[in-house]
């Protein structure tokens, strides 16, 4: 693949005062979403974006979660989140029912991430997708000299506890994107380190050097 197209911003932190520490990803989803948007957060574990979008940008959000102990803890911070399975329960949103989707380290737990990442597309009218990069340098690395599943901060589990099933990188997610005719509009990679990646690199740099992948999504012409 080639450069990053120059009409693809890359996503960035945003600027204001008080926001704190939190999470970077978080961080950089913030900064792509419209103030006072409808937005529906699928697996949004403990709430805690969901939570973050609703103080920072007034937003009428919505969740769903697998797990019980997660929907527990989202309806404690007044959450309005559900239990669902983004695998099956997609199929039942109407079109166009949110401004924003977001699947925010979710994909590579799925069962089936091209259908999952349709429906995303089609009920909202963005989506935003986050994910750990199985193509950085670190766990070629790993893998290469030690021959062994990498456990890193953010691949925490081992392989025989990892939730993750699909291991996914940043080209394979650019060119899921292309199949299904996803248009990227705003694209980041993470280092190691959690902070964004500010330069305009080819598909093969982030896919080298970037530990996570944040992608802003619409309908459309894929690239």
């Amino acid at each position: 693949m080639s450069a990053v197209d120059a009409t693809v911003a890359p996503a960035d932190l945003p600027q204001e005062p008080g926001l704190g520490q939190g999470r970077i990803d978080h961080l950089v989803v913030l900064g792509l979403v419209e103030p006072g948007a409808r937005v529906l957060d699928v697996g949004c574990g403990d709430g805690s974006l969901l939570a973050l979008l609703r103080d920072r940008r007034g937003v009428s959000g919505r969740g769903i979660e697998l797990s019980r102990e997660g929907v527990n803890a989202c309806l404690a911070h007044g959450l309005s989140v559900i239990q669902g399975d983004a695998d099956t329960d997609l199929a039942a949103y109407p079109d166009d029912a949110f401004d924003y989707v977001i699947l925010s380290q979710t994909i590579q737990a799925t069962r089936h991430p091209k259908v999952v990442l349709e429906h995303l597309l089609r009920i909202g009218r963005r989506a935003i997708v986050s994910f750990p990069n199985f193509g950085h340098w670190r766990i070629r690395t790993e893998l290469l000299l030690r021959g062994r599943m990498p456990v890193t901060e953010y691949l925490p589990d081992t392989w025989y506890e990892t939730p993750n099933i699909h291991h996914c990188t940043i080209r394979d997610f650019v060119g899921l994107c292309r199949l299904v005719g996803a248009r990227i509009e705003k694209a980041t990679a993470l280092d190691a380190s959690g902070h964004p990646m500010r330069f305009s690199l080819p598909w093969w740099a982030w896919n080298l050097a970037g530990a996570q992948g944040v992608f802003l999504l619409r309908r459309g012409s894929g690239r």
